[in-house]
C-alpha cells in the first residue's frame, strides 16, 4: 500500500484550514458577548444563541427555510427529472426549440422576473404565503439541462429491454433511468436545496409577516439590532449564520458521495 506524501497531506491540510478560517472563526465569534468583542477580551457565552432563537424568533425562520427550501427541492428535482427524461428519449416537434427556449433562460438575470412574479402572484392573492415563496423557484433550467445531458449517456438498449417486458414510459423512468441518475439526482437536488436556503432577495418582496420570514431575511434584520449607541452586535448575527448553515452542512454530509460522484460521472458523459 503506498503511503500518502506527508508534504502533500501537509499543505492539503493547511489550504483547508485557510478555507474554512471565515467560518471558523464566525463559529468561534458566536460563543463571545458583544462587549468581549468590542473591547478586545474573551468572553465565553452561549446567550447569543438562546437570544438568536428565542428573542428573536430565529426557530421560526428555522422552520419556515426548511419548509420552503424542502418543497422547493422535492418539486424541483421531480419536474427537472421528468422534463430530462422528455427531452432525452422523446423527439416530438419542437422538442429541440424548446429545450433551447429553456437553456436560454439560464442567460436571464434573475432579477428581471421578479416584478412580473410579484404582479402575477398579487393578482391571484399569494403574496405572504408559502405558496408564493415556493412557486417562483420550482423550476430549473439548469438542473433540468444537466439531468438531460446524464439521461443522454444512458443506453437506450435498457429502456428497449424493459419495454419489451411491458414497461410504461412511466415505468421506465421509475425503474431504470431514475435509479441509474441518482447521483445525478442528488447533485442537482442539493444545487436546488442550496440556491433556495440561499434565496433573499424573493422572500425580501414578496413576504411582509414577520412569522413567514426565511433565515435570510432575518439574518438581514439583525443588523439593525444595536447593543450601544451605532454599533452592531456582531456575536449576536455570527450566532445567527451559524444557525443557518448547519442544515447545509448536514445535507452535504449527507449526499457527498453522490455528489462527487455525479459531477464527474456527468463531466465523463
Amino acid at each position: 500500500m503506498k503511503l500518502e506524501n506527508p508534504v502533500q497531506s501537509l499543505f492539503a491540510l493547511l489550504f483547508g484550514l485557510l478555507f474554512l478560517s471565515p467560518a471558523l472563526y464566525s463559529i468561534w465569534l458566536s460563543f463571545q458577548t458583544a462587549d468581549a468583542y468590542y473591547t478586545g477580551g474573551l468572553e465565553f457565552t452561549v446567550d447569543n444563541y438562546r437570544r438568536a432563537v428565542g428573542q428573536y424568533h430565529f426557530a421560526r425562520y428555522l422552520l419556515n427555510s426548511i419548509i420552503v427550501s424542502g418543497i422547493v427541492t422535492v418539486g424541483g428535482i421531480s419536474i427537472a427529472t421528468l422534463a430530462a427524461y422528455a427531452f432525452a428519449r422523446f423527439r416530438f416537434r419542437g422538442g429541440d426549440l424548446l429545450f433551447g427556449a429553456v437553456v436560454a433562460t439560464l442567460m436571464i438575470p434573475s432579477h428581471i422576473s421578479l416584478i412580473p412574479n410579484y404582479l402575477t402572484l398579487a393578482k391571484v392573492g399569494l403574496l405572504d404565503s408559502y405558496a408564493g415563496l415556493i412557486l417562483p423557484a420550482m423550476a430549473s433550467a439548469f438542473a433540468t439541462f444537466f439531468l438531460r445531458q446524464y439521461i443522454r449517456g444512458i443506453p437506450r438498449s435498457l429502456d428497449e429491454a424493459a419495454y419489451m417486458d411491458g414497461a410504461t414510459s412511466l415505468q421506465v423512468l421509475w425503474r431504470v433511468i431514475v435509479p441509474l441518475s441518482r447521483p445525478a439526482i442528488l447533485s442537482m437536488a442539493l444545487y436546488i436545496f442550496i440556491g433556495e436556503w440561499n434565496s433573499y432577495i424573493w422572500p425580501l418582496v414578496a413576504i411582509g409577516k414577520d412569522d413567514l420570514y426565511t433565515l435570510q431575511v432575518g439574518l438581514a434584520r439583525l443588523y439593525r439590532i444595536n447593543p450601544g449607541e451605532g454599533v452592531i452586535d456582531w456575536p449576536l448575527v455570527m450566532a445567527a449564520s451559524t444557525i443557518s448553515i448547519l442544515p447545509v452542512l448536514l445535507c452535504f454530509a449527507l449526499v457527498e458521495r453522490h455528489l462527487v460522484r455525479g459531477i464527474t460521472m456527468g463531466a465523463v458523459k
